[in-house]
C-alpha cells in the first residue's frame, strides 16, 4: 500500500511523487487545515504553505535569504544573477535589468511571438492529434527566448537539450550524486557557448541583450564577465522552462474543462484576466528554497538560524484566506494576487514577458484549434518540481471531417 503523501502524523510532504505533480490542489488544503509549518520527507525541511507566510518570508530577504549553499544545485559555479543575490547587491542588478524587460520592450516581441505560435500550429493542424509539450509548449518559448538574446533560431534544439540536463537530467531517479555530475558537466557547456557569444558581442555589437550585458554601467562600472555569465544564466533557465510548464499546465486544464474552454474561445477578451487565474490554480514553479538567517517564529513554530526552508507557491495560491473561492478557476477573478512570479524584491524580472508569451500562445491555439480534447485511452504525465505536463496527447476534428 502506498505512503499517504502528506503523511497525516507529520505532514511531511513527498514532493517527488507524480500523483501529487498531477494534482497538487488538495494537498495543499489539506495542508492550509492541519499544518502551518510542514516538512520535506527525506530532507526534513521546513514547508511554509499558507498565503501570508510565504508573502511575508518573500518579503523580508534579511530573515529569509536567497544566499545560500545550495546554489549550485542547478550545476551554476556560482550565485545566478540576480536570483540568488539578497539587497542592496541585488537592487543594483535589478536596476540595470528591469528597462529590459518593461511591458513596452515585451510589446515590441509580440509579432515574433505570433509568428513562431502560428508556425508550430501550422505544422501539427492538419494532422489532427499532437503531443503537445514537444510540439508546442516547449519550443515556443525557446523561440522567444533566442529572438530576445538575439540568438540563431536553428540553435533551439541545442538549448533544449542543456536545458533539459540541468532541470531534468538522464539519471535513474533519487541518484542526486547523478544528477550533480550531469548538471555539472552541462553547465560547463552553458558558460562556453555564452563565453562565445560575449567575444562575438564585444567584436561586432549588436542590438540585443548580450551586447547590453557588454556596455551597461551598475554604480558606476561595467559587468565583469562573470556576471554577465551568471545573468546569461539565470535567463536561460527561466526563459526556456517555465513559460513551458505554465503553458502545457494550462491546456491540459483546459483539455479536461471543456466548458471553460469554450468561454475562451467564444470571449477572447477574457484570455488577459485567464492567463492570471491558470497562473494561479497551476503554479508550476512549486517550491522555492529560502535560508533563514535570523531566528523567526511562525504561528507556534520557531525556525532556527541556518534553518533551509521550502516556501509552496502552489499552496499560497490556493490558500482561502486571501482568494475568496479559491479551489474554483474563475476566469473573471478581479483580485489575483498570485505569486507564481514570486513576491518582493525577487519578484521574477521576467513576468510581463512570460505574460505576453502565454497571452499569445493561448488566443491563437484557440483561434485556430478551438475543440481539442485528451486524446482517448492516454493519460498526461506530470513532472515533480517545476510542474510540467511532459506528456499530453491532444487531439481535435480534422479540418473539412
Amino acid at each position: 500500500m502506498p505512503r499517504p503523501n502528506p503523511d497525516p502524523n507529520t505532514g511531511a510532504l513527498n514532493v517527488q511523487d507524480p500523483a501529487f505533480a498531477a494534482r497538487p490542489q488538495p494537498i495543499y488544503a489539506w495542508l492550509h487545515e492541519h499544518f502551518r509549518v510542514a516538512t520535506t520527507l527525506g530532507l526534513g525541511a521546513p514547508i511554509l504553505s499558507r498565503y501570508e507566510d510565504v508573502v511575508f518570508a518573500l518579503r523580508h530577504p534579511k530573515i529569509f535569504s536567497s544566499e545560500m549553499e545550495v546554489h549550485m544545485a542547478l550545476g551554476n559555479e556560482r550565485p545566478m544573477i540576480p536570483q540568488q543575490i539578497d539587497p542592496p547587491a541585488q537592487t543594483s542588478y535589478r536596476k540595470i535589468l528591469d528597462s529590459q524587460f518593461s511591458r513596452q520592450r515585451v510589446l515590441a516581441l509580440e509579432p515574433a511571438i505570433r509568428r513562431h505560435a502560428n508556425e508550430l500550429i501550422d505544422a501539427v493542424i492538419d494532422r489532427g492529434e499532437c503531443e503537445f509539450d514537444r510540439a508546442f509548449a516547449i519550443p515556443l518559448p525557446g523561440r522567444a527566448f533566442l529572438s530576445l538574446m538575439g540568438l540563431p533560431q536553428e540553435h533551439l534544439e541545442l538549448f533544449l537539450e542543456l536545458k533539459n540536463g540541468i532541470i531534468r537530467p538522464p539519471v535513474p531517479p533519487g541518484d542526486l550524486a547523478a544528477a550533480y555530475e550531469f548538471r555539472a558537466k552541462t553547465s560547463k557547456r552553458i558558460y562556453a557557448y555564452f563565453e562565445q557569444v560575449i567575444d562575438d558581442r564585444l567584436a561586432s555589437p549588436r542590438e540585443d541583450l548580450v551586447t547590453y550585458f557588454t556596455r551597461v554601467e551598475m554604480d558606476g562600472r561595467k559587468l565583469s564577465r562573470e556576471e554577465i555569465l551568471d545573468i546569461c544564466y539565470v535567463f536561460f533557465l527561466g526563459g526556456l522552462d517555465t513559460v513551458t510548464a505554465t503553458l502545457g499546465c494550462s491546456i491540459a486544464y483546459l483539455a479536461a474543462n471543456p466548458a471553460q474552454r469554450q468561454r475562451l474561445v467564444e470571449d477572447p477578451a477574457i484570455m488577459p484576466l485567464a492567463v492570471e487565474e491558470l497562473l494561479r490554480w497551476e503554479t508550476p514553479v512549486m517550491l522555492v528554497p529560502r535560508l533563514v538567517r535570523e531566528d523567526v517564529t511562525i504561528g507556534d513554530v520557531t525556525l532556527k538560524a541556518g534553518t533551509l526552508v521550502n516556501l509552496l507557491l502552489g499552496a499560497a495560491d490556493v490558500d482561502e484566506r486571501e482568494f475568496p473561492e479559491a479551489h474554483r478557476v474563475d476566469f473573471n477573478r478581479q483580485r489575483n494576487r498570485h505569486l507564481a512570479f514570486g513576491a518582493g524584491p525577487h519578484r521574477c524580472l521576467g513576468s510581463h514577458l512570460a505574460r505576453m508569451e502565454l497571452r499569445v500562445a493561448l488566443e491563437e491555439w484557440h483561434r485556430r484549434i478551438p475543440d481539442y480534447a485528451i486524446k482517448p485511452g492516454e493519460t498526461p504525465r506530470v513532472s515533480p518540481g517545476i510542474r510540467e505536463v511532459t506528456y499530453l496527447p491532444l487531439v481535435w476534428p480534422k479540418r473539412g471531417s
